[in-house]
């Protein structure tokens, strides 16, 4: 059974009825995989390694790894970046790698910044057919492999403060087209759309409560909506819950272990049909903060 329902959300992904970006419950800690005018904004070498292992003992449910790097040059006014994914489902395999810049313009005394954004890479996508179990051989693509180099550019304006931001964005604009059966298997990518919104509120001296929220809108896919609540206590420890509409819950915690590392974990549990063959999806997150002046801040680094 497992196996069919992979096939079956592999085949649904091909066909472009269902989101291929990957998923994540931490996005409030890895903006710049989704949003470019994010470089920049932490006032320091942001570095944000990230891990998800999802669906735990279904075979050959979706893994993901992502890496990024962002700074502020120029006293703020731009921000540049990279940020780099890798990512397996099945015998489908993504890899992309783009570089990120940003320009951003000061609003108001409260030091309220705009940012607009701007990406550029590419996405190498790979599909192994030789080892999957199939009923019919003479299926034309059993055995086969593919693979596809596509160039892409992003886009996305941000808009933050010391306690809140809104952003939009598409980190890939370019749709390949579809000619043939061969360039339907290795070029298909959906064009998406990111909203993300936050915002921290004090509570008490010693508890903060950031509620935060991420839209994903897909053409001919089910919008996707993620809400998460987390509290921040003593400006040391992160614990919140995430929901994801009609699909997940979970829960994250994150430590700040020093002043500039701190360290992360996620746990999400479908509440669809997926419930009764896997056992959970898993996120590990590291982040680094390198100043090279020791910079005063009047509240910690929430976003």
């Amino acid at each position: 059974m497992k196996k069919y329902l992979l096939a079956g959300l592999l085949g649904l992904s091909l066909a472009g009825t269902a989101q291929q970006d990957e998923q994540m419950s931490m996005y409030t800690q890895n903006p710049l995989y989704y949003n470019p005018a994010y470089a920049g904004s932490r006032q320091s070498i942001s570095f944000v390694s990230l891990a998800r292992f999802q669906w735990v003992s279904f075979d050959g449910a979706p893994q993901s790894q992502w890496f990024s790097v962002h700074s502020p040059v120029l006293q703020k006014s731009l921000g540049v970046g990279a940020h780099f994914v890798n990512d397996r489902i099945g015998s489908r395999n993504r890899t992309a790698a783009y570089v990120d810049v940003s320009s951003s313009i000061r609003l108001n005394k409260k030091n309220h910044r705009l940012a607009a954004g701007l990406s550029a890479g590419a996405d190498f996508m790979s599909f192994d057919f030789s080892d999957l179990k199939v009923t019919d051989v003479n299926d034309p693509y059993y055995g086969q492999r593919f693979s596809s180099t596509k160039p892409n550019i992003g886009a996305g304006l941000y808009y933050y403060g010391d306690r809140h931001y809104i952003g939009i964005s598409s980190p890939r604009l370019f749709e390949s087209k579809l000619t043939d059966a061969t360039s339907f298997v290795t070029s298909l990518n959906k064009r998406h759309f990111f909203f993300a919104a936050g915002v921290v509120i004090p509570l008490s001296s010693v508890v903060d409560w950031k509620p935060s929220t991420m839209i994903k809108y897909t053409p001919n896919a089910p919008l996707t909506m993620d809400f998460n609540m987390n509290f921040l206590f003593y400006e040391k420890f992160w614990a919140g819950v995430m929901y994801r509409f009609n699909e997940s819950m979970g829960v994250n915690i994150m430590l700040k272990i020093k002043k500039s590392f701190q360290v992360g974990y996620g746990y999400d549990f479908p509440i669809n049909g997926l419930m009764r063959y896997q056992q959970g999806s898993h996120e590990i997150l590291l982040t680094y903060d390198f100043n090279f002046k020791q910079i005063i801040y009047n509240s910690p680094r929430y976003f």
